[in-house]
């Protein structure tokens, strides 16, 4: 069971070197796809989906991260929603669907608010594929003219039970884009070629509540 300790076996998290720059400046005139779609951030519910594996931190479930509708996701490459709920129930015990990642696949979320000061992001994984597989893990924001950018935050191993993931940091250069000094970002997930990946419950902690 994964408990947020450096001597946990069965998962690694490699993080790219990159500082987290943020970048204090105006709203962009042009704003792009992730800031147009964006909910607000004022109406967010905070849970604590991770408490059991010592990590009592408020998250906000990303759009639809419970895989029970498949709508707000942009499914990819043979990725699918499926039968088969991540077996902790961390978010509802009726629930009963997860995301299916095959290799080439991949799975994006609908974009969220977030604040600017280092959010984290953290969901439930298993693999049945190769052990040596990675499932990478990228956020997409945007620049001053509106373009979506994408940087890799983790390459995440797994097992072929449901486990959590660690809690990865969003690094990238963050710009105010919306009210209140907040942005908008959405997260894209793709297996490698040996991977053969389930995803759940996917979470944002967007102030780094403690």
């Amino acid at each position: 069971m994964y408990a947020c300790s450096p001597c946990a076996r069965s998962r690694r998290t490699v993080v790219g070197a990159a500082a987290i720059v943020v970048l204090f400046a105006a709203p962009s005139a042009h704003a792009g796809p992730l800031v147009d779609s964006a909910p607000s951030c004022d109406n967010q519910v905070l849970e604590t989906p991770f408490r059991r594996w010592g990590d009592p931190a408020n998250y906000v479930l990303t759009p639809n991260g419970t895989a029970e509708n498949g709508t707000r996701w942009t499914l990819g490459g043979g990725a699918v929603r499926a039968l088969g709920n991540e077996t902790y129930y961390v978010h509802g015990q009726g629930e009963r669907y997860s995301l299916q990642l095959p290799p080439g696949s991949s799975a994006t979320t609908a974009s969220m608010c977030v604040g600017l000061e280092r959010p984290t992001l953290r969901l439930l994984a298993r693999n049945d594929g190769s052990r040596s597989s990675l499932l990478h893990i990228d956020v997409l924001y945007e620049d001053s003219s509106g373009s979506v950018r994408s940087l890799r935050i983790g390459d995440v191993d797994g097992a072929a039970q449901w486990q959590p993931t660690p809690p990865l940091a969003v690094i990238a250069n963050l710009l105010p884009l919306l009210p209140g000094g907040n942005t908008a970002v959405a997260f894209r997930f793709t297996p490698d070629a040996a991977g053969q990946w389930s995803i759940d419950d996917v979470y944002v902690d967007p102030w780094r509540h403690g």
